[in-house]
């Protein structure tokens, strides 16, 4: 029996706050690991509760979850309704706990800023791809930067990079440039990290078919690499004459088949391969329907 990827009811839900609770585990260890010790400013609300760290000494998860209360609300309102609330909340409150539990125990990793940086953004940017796979968010900017991916279609990362950049001129008063440079480049890794995440790692590609003989080649995909095929009417631009094209999908695994098959099948044929960003349906990715 295989397992598939629950796509509805309630082992989605099981499923969507696993990856809450682990990405806001991930993001508190980073913390701990990489951006206390080191005074390097994570960005958003974590990255003000640690510049309030070393000004006061206040724990930083708990300060982190009372800045929360008021973007919890924004994000009751404009981003998502209660099931958002309720799952931002737990991410919060998993994260802000673990933050300061695991203090003590969670000590400097290193103090190399090329690891930090790397090591650091990959945690980061994981964790908050998680929380959000999961439909939910970390609080803090992740909040406003769900909010304007939803109503202005900008980029989860990036929201989120434009606002990090103006709390990390605040605290290069109070650390120096060094560590928000550090940070800086550590919250770019977090972005890129994050959008991967959430677009997911694509091991599939798309290959677009121009051919004498579509019949031929359509049949020999389906007999040797047993992949649907769409036929799309196209015209040439210099010849104006009127050809099929043929659309294909296959695992990048597949590619160096198609590409046999299809010159033994047609060697004019003029063959375009491309990365797919994401694949979902029969013979890829379930569709996920909303809980």
């Amino acid at each position: 029996m295989v397992w598939k990827l629950p796509t509805s009811g309630p082992w989605r839900v099981l499923f969507d706050y696993s990856q809450i609770i682990v990405g806001s585990l991930l993001v508190a260890a980073g913390t701990n690991w990489f951006f206390v010790p080191n005074k390097v400013v994570a960005g958003g609300v974590t990255g003000i509760s640690i510049l309030l760290h070393y000004a006061f000494n206040t724990p930083v998860g708990l300060v982190a979850f009372l800045f929360n209360i008021p973007l919890l609300a924004i994000g009751w309102r404009w981003a998502g309704g209660a099931r958002f609330f309720v799952r931002t909340l737990v991410a919060v409150a998993v994260m802000s706990a673990a933050i300061d539990l695991s203090a003590p125990y969670l000590t400097a990793f290193t103090s190399d800023r090329l690891l930090i940086i790397c090591y650091g953004g990959l945690l980061d940017g994981l964790g908050i791809g998680l929380v959000f796979r999961g439909r939910g968010t970390t609080g803090g900017t992740d909040v406003i930067a769900r909010v304007a991916n939803r109503y202005l279609g900008l980029g989860l990362g990036q929201t989120i990079l434009a606002i990090n950049v103006l709390i990390f001129a605040a605290a290069a008063f109070q650390f120096g440039a060094e560590p928000v440079m550090v940070a800086l480049a550590l919250a770019w890794v977090s972005a890129k990290v994050l959008d991967t995440v959430q677009a997911g790692l694509s091991a599939s590609r798309q290959a677009f078919i121009i051919t004498t003989q579509p019949d031929a080649v359509r049949d020999t995909i389906f007999t040797h690499l047993n992949r649907g095929v769409t036929i799309l009417e196209a015209r040439g631009g210099y010849t104006d004459t009127r050809r099929p094209v043929l659309y294909v999908v296959i695992s990048s695994f597949e590619v160096r088949r198609l590409k046999m098959r299809v010159a033994q099948t047609d060697p004019d044929a003029f063959v375009t391969i491309s990365s797919a960003q994401e694949v979902l349906g029969e013979g890829f990715a379930p569709q996920i329907a909303e809980a």
